[in-house]
């Protein structure tokens, strides 16, 4: 807004100047520029609102289908217009002041003087300049912002969540919402693993409390045989409760022992299976096989439950957090009922079975409502909301902003040349080639381009350490991201930059020596 305005002002100067010499006052001058900058910014705030809803539901559309834990809108509401209003009309004012200040005083009789095609200069040349440096600069560390956000969700989604995400569905239900009673739950749970490993286009099924990679966790304090926890440092690893079979169906192997069977319920031994990195800190560097453990941190806890297994490593709440230590139960052993989710492998494209899964819930009992059905590849999706995002938010930014800086550049070189001009003419008039004009132009655009990654580059090391918590996977100076941004922002300013230099040699001599 700045650039525009400078340089209509610095166009309109004659025109100004034969405004005050036949009497004009300088303030009703002011006015007239303010009013005319003010509608400018107005109107930009209002197609720029225009865009900003089409824009939002496009972005909406990157987030994952179905629920998401956040509430998003793309329309927006009266703190949004309120902000845009007050953006607007402080834009018109700021950047429309400094121009009709400079403008309304001129040296009369040099201005009326001057002639229009006399060599570019003066400070609001200077200034302009230095404007388009900044945005270059910002434009560029908005850029290397975008693509530190877009390496980040790239390491999170080509992370290993330690089980197979293809080919497998998901799906939650509660019947203690009916009413039911646990031994009744327990009965309605057996059933449906029953029915739904009976499907057709079905490998396995099973069911556990806590859902994958859903920000959900649940942990307690657990006393280990022979294991003496320093003081304040108790082991309490995340819990998890499953049907058997759960950790073929997801695909989790099972490193040592052996898997639940049906006959672990609570007329046999208490068994549990840990995971790996569990039984490496608490377990020795033996056999974990054999070791019992107690639900409970306090002195004198039952040690009832052997550990008849352990399984690989996997994430738990979501794709960024480590893999935490994790212990499983047998559900048929736990002594409470509540709700579970239904985690069902299939030989196909699970999205097509959701129909022949909710007819199979509905066969073992049709008062069970079933919500949340999707596959885990859309698992693992939702987890990455926050990440995806960012990474949508900067790169669209980042893009906008270097159009922007990539107008302003082009604005600046198209207004040199046409103050160069008679300049230029003179030159090809003497013989100068039109590859000589091309590189007066394109000197002064990469001159400008190097100043403002040279400026953006430091300024995004400093700030972008700002992020760190939100990265994954990547520092945030990180030198390839920020090499590829200053490329491609050098990229445009070049090609905003040569347009106004081809049209620079496409000037005519003797029109160019008569130009006023």
């Amino acid at each position: 807004m700045a650039n525009l305005l400078i340089a209509r002002a610095t166009a309109r100067q004659k025109e100004v100047a034969v405004r005050l010499a036949m009497g004009a006052s300088r303030g009703r001058l002011i006015c007239q520029l303010l009013e005319e900058s003010l509608l400018l910014s107005i109107a930009g705030g209002a197609a720029g609102l225009g865009l900003a809803v089409s824009m939002d539901k496009a972005l909406i559309g990157f987030l994952p289908s179905g629920v998401i834990p956040l509430d998003v809108s793309s329309t927006p509401d009266a703190r949004v217009l309120g902000f845009t209003l007050a953006i607007s009309v402080l834009t018109g004012l700021i950047f429309g002041l400094a121009p009709a200040l400079q403008s309304t005083r001129p040296e009369l009789a040099g201005t009326l003087k001057d002639q229009a095609g006399a060599v570019a200069g003066g400070t609001s040349v200077g200034l302009r300049q230095t404007l388009v440096v900044l945005q270059v600069a910002l434009s560029l560390l908005l850029l290397i912002g975008a693509g530190l956000f877009i390496q980040s969700l790239k390491n999170l989604k080509d992370l290993n969540p330690g089980f197979r995400t293809e080919n497998l569905a998901t799906f939650s239900l509660d019947p203690t919402l009916n009413g039911y009673q646990p031994q009744r739950s327990l009965q309605f749970y057996r059933q449906l693993v029953e029915r739904l490993n009976g499907l057709g286009g079905v490998s396995s099924a099973a069911l556990a409390v806590v859902p994958l990679l859903d920000d959900n966790e649940w942990d307690s304090s657990v006393t280990v045989e022979g294991y003496t926890a320093s003081q304040g440092q108790g082991v309490q690893p995340h819990m998890q409760f499953v049907t058997p079979g759960f950790f073929d169906t997801v695909a989790v192997p099972i490193l040592v022992g052996r898997d639940f069977r049906l006959q672990d319920d609570t007329g046999a031994p208490k068994v549990a299976i840990v995971n790996e990195k569990f039984a490496k800190r608490y377990l020795g560097s033996g056999s974990p096989l054999g070791h019992h453990i107690g639900m409970g941190g306090n002195p004198g806890t039952k040690t009832d439950i052997e550990i008849v297994g352990v399984v690989k490593d996997t994430k738990y709440e979501n794709m960024r957090q480590e893999v935490p230590y994790e212990l499983y139960r047998p559900y048929q052993q736990v002594e409470f009922v509540t709700g579970m989710s239904a985690y069902v492998r299939t030989r196909s494209d699970p999205a097509s079975l959701f129909s022949a899964l909710r007819q199979t819930v509905r066969e073992v009992d049709s008062s069970v409502p079933v919500f949340g059905m999707r596959t885990l590849v859309q698992q693992v999706d939702k987890s990455l909301v926050t990440e995806r995002m960012l990474a949508a938010l900067s790169t669209v930014f980042g893009c906008l902003a270097t159009v922007l800086a990539a107008v302003g550049l082009y604005g600046v070189m198209a207004y040199m040349v046409a103050r160069r001009t008679r300049e230029i003419g003179i030159r090809m008039a003497l013989g100068a080639g039109r590859g000589t004009e091309v590189w007066l132009v394109m000197r002064e655009v990469l001159r400008l381009a190097a100043i403002g990654v040279a400026v953006g580059v430091p300024s995004a090391w400093a700030l972008t350490r700002l992020v760190e918590t939100q990265l994954f996977g990547i520092k945030p100076a990180d030198p390839g991201t920020m090499a590829l941004a200053a490329v491609g922002i050098a990229s445009v300013a070049t090609l905003a930059g040569y347009l106004p230099a081809r049209r620079a040699t496409g000037i005519d001599p003797i029109r160019a020596l008569r130009w006023e």
